[in-house]
């Protein structure tokens, strides 16, 4: 795919039936295709960027549909090349004898099928978008809230990348700085008091960390929370999660064991992604009623390990016993934890949050309705989100440790600056460095190898 400049052609829009479908086409040459498939007549020809309404046919003059044909020359397209869109019923059929039709037509030109997100990636190739752009296509796509949609819009549009460049920029002029007195070693040390090199540093530091801060927000609106429910049988897991849901997603009874393996809901709290995960009730295997429960518990220990958050569900009811605690120490120490004791109209507890040392306590109760806003409050602060009116990023995981490494590129700069016979040579690597870690997230510093996996990831005609 990144090597390949051969014309491609895609349908454009969602797999399934529709009023309308699009078939994309970008690259050299398309204009032989365009009029061996609409019907023009004599002298006519397809003005760019405006629809002209006409017959799809195929190689026998034999009509396929009737729809809007566009054309959009290049450079002013998403792609950057020239580009034609044909756009007919949103049948899956007649979409697909479009398709072929174009394929057959464009043979000469080697017209062929587009892998996913060629699309796009042609258009970062020619300039049309950098790379945090072309990504915020498909997390606008992908958008599983209205701020999520809202967040990969203004990255679309350049919001992300402009914050990058700025901090780009200030490190190019710290570095010309630097680098043009690499030549006078011995003015090394008079050079960080001049130019104020280390203000400068302090600045971009300060200016990173706001930006990590706000990304992370981003990534958190973007992927959502991953809370797993666990603890013994009939503690009412299933019963939390349908309360969290709003709707009933897992069966209630009162028999133990009842969920034998993973339910996944996901919700929005402030409009945040909570992926709720109800698991099977963990009980020693002498106690599991046969072999499915026994897998259900393996796949609940499988599913605390990858959490964001672990609720332990206890029965304020009866208090803790033996086998709360022995969950509660096979807990893995890096997961966040919060101990819900549940079932407190049947305790005489009140909904309360009770914050010890190492852990927190919510007492609340599910099938009432008691306490849910306590959770959902305590869920929200363990993320980290923070409702502020500072912009935020719908950052990529990619796009947090390229941050990150450049943090702590500026922190080895920093600590080299306040050294007393620091090596401005070092200095200026440290600084090189942090450029490349921010010039990944733009596409400034990236491997083909890894534009391959990013846009692979991509739906076909995007």
């Amino acid at each position: 795919m990144l090597s390949d400049a051969s014309p491609i052609a895609a349908i454009a829009t969602a797999p399934g039936r529709g009023g309308i479908g699009v078939v994309r086409l970008s690259g050299k040459g398309l204009m032989l295709v365009a009029r061996a498939v609409c019907r023009l007549s004599d002298g006519q020809s397809l003005q760019p960027r405006h629809a002209t309404y006409l017959d799809f046919i195929n190689a026998d003059g034999g009509v396929i549909d009737s729809g809007l044909a566009i054309w959009f020359p290049g450079p002013h397209s998403y792609t950057g090349e020239d580009v034609l869109e044909l756009q007919g019923h949103g049948g899956p059929v007649v979409m697909q004898m479009l398709l072929n039709r174009c394929i057959e037509a464009g043979q000469s030109i080697n017209l062929r099928l587009a892998d996913p997100g060629e699309f796009t990636y042609r258009a970062f190739q020619n300039d049309k978008m950098d790379l945090a752009q072309a990504e915020a296509v498909s997390d606008l796509i992908e958008a599983s809230t209205e701020a999520a949609a809202k967040l990969a819009s203004q990255s679309l549009s350049g919001a992300f990348s402009q914050i990058i460049h700025q901090l780009v920029q200030q490190l190019i002029q710290l570095r010309t700085l630097v680098e043009a007195t690499l030549d006078f070693p011995e003015e090394e040390i008079e050079f960080l008091e001049k130019s104020d090199a280390r203000g400068k540093l302090h600045v971009l530091r300060e200016t990173l960390d706001n930006v990590i801060a706000q990304a992370a927000q981003g990534a958190l609106l973007r992927d959502g929370l991953k809370v797993v429910l666990a603890g013994q049988p009939n503690v009412g897991k299933s019963s939390l999660l349908n309360a969290l849901a709003g709707s009933d997603i897992a069966i209630v009874t009162p028999i133990a064991g009842t969920t034998r393996d993973k339910i996944t809901e996901t919700i929005q709290v402030e409009g945040i992604p909570i992926n709720i995960i109800d698991t099977a009730g963990i009980r020693n295997d002498a106690e599991a009623d046969g072999e499915v429960e026994r897998i259900g518990i393996s796949r609940t220990w499988a599913a605390v390990e990858q959490a964001d958050v672990v609720l332990h569900i206890l029965d304020a009811s009866r208090g803790p016993t033996r086998a709360d605690e022995e969950i509660l120490s096979r807990l893995p120490m890096h997961v966040p934890l919060l101990r819900v004791w549940n079932k407190i109209d049947l305790s005489g507890h009140k909904p309360s949050i009770d914050v010890e040392t190492d852990v927190t306590h919510i007492y609340l109760s599910a099938s009432e309705k008691l306490g849910m806003d306590l959770l959902r409050k305590e869920l929200l602060r363990i993320a980290g989100w923070q409702q502020t009116g500072e912009s935020i990023y719908l950052a990529r995981e990619r796009h947090l440790l390229a941050l990150k490494a450049a943090q702590a590129n500026l922190q080895t700069a920093a600590d080299l600056a306040n050294q007393r016979d620091s090596a401005l040579d070092l200095f200026a690597e440290e600084l090189r460095l942090a450029q490349e870690r921010l010039g990944s997230i733009t596409g400034a510093f990236t491997s083909d190898d890894l534009l391959g996996v990013i846009f692979s990831r991509f739906c076909i005609g995007k």
